[in-house]
């Protein structure tokens, strides 16, 4: 009963064009688009698919304005991590990124001078690394240990082992940016997107999207841009 519902939900998905099917795959697969990412999800992980597809819907994640979950996972010095930790934070930025992905290696520089700058403002970085492991074998725990140490990591690097918190965000890259602002205790969705406007090049960058997001936020103005397009690897589960 539970494969035959999955089989009409994927059906009336298909006639919307969210999603799709190879013929050249296996028949175990389902293709579905998020964005201009399709990320293949096999009947052997049902509950991540339950995850995306709940009462025949798509579920896309946070958007602006919206409540944010916290969480509890693993950093690479095996602490378990949540933001109910930071006590004294005005908000949080959130990355979803990996070990390897080109996109995700070019920002680490700029994820630890985000970090460096605005923690002692109040907005601290935490970084979750959403890859399953089984799927991606460079994004193990210890791999992750391993790249925050020689990438010099200032903040704590999650490992995200349920493969839980960048669904319920609706994380699709790798990096993937959610700027969070405490009000009233609540955690409220501020910007989502890009780090800035050249993820491929930092020499080259023009607009700094998350910075001037934190800025407008410390300057009580509102943010201007409140949603970009993030542009990295796809999620790899």
């Amino acid at each position: 009963m539970k494969i035959y519902f999955k089989m009409i939900v994927v059906a009336a998905l298909m006639s919307l064009g969210f999603v799709s099917c190879n013929n050249k795959e296996s028949k175990s697969e389902l293709a579905i688009a998020e964005g201009d990412s399709v990320e293949k999800i096999s009947e052997e992980k049902e509950e991540k698919l339950d995850m995306k597809i709940r009462d025949g819907k798509l579920i896309k994640g946070y958007g602006i304005g919206d409540e944010a979950i916290d969480f509890n996972l693993k950093d690479v010095d095996g602490k378990m991590v949540s933001m109910s930790d930071y006590k004294d934070a005005k908000g949080f930025v959130v990355i979803f990124t990996c070990n390897t992905c080109p996109f995700a290696v070019a920002s680490e520089k700029r994820i630890v001078a985000l970090d460096k700058k605005y923690k002692a403002l109040g907005f601290p970085v935490i970084a979750v690394n959403p890859n399953d492991p089984n799927v991606q074998p460079d994004d193990t725990y210890e791999l992750m240990q391993e790249k925050a140490k020689e990438a010099g990591f200032t903040f704590p690097y999650l490992y995200d082992a349920n493969d839980k918190v960048y669904a319920a965000y609706g994380a699709t890259k790798t990096p993937h940016v959610y700027l969070l602002q405490k009000s009233n205790e609540k955690l409220i969705v501020k910007y989502i997107g890009a780090i800035d406007d050249n993820v491929r090049n930092a020499s080259a960058v023009k607009e700094t999207f998350l910075a001037n997001a934190i800025d407008a936020l410390l300057e009580g103005k509102e943010i201007e841009k409140k949603e970009t397009k993030a542009i990295g690897c796809s999620i790899k589960v």
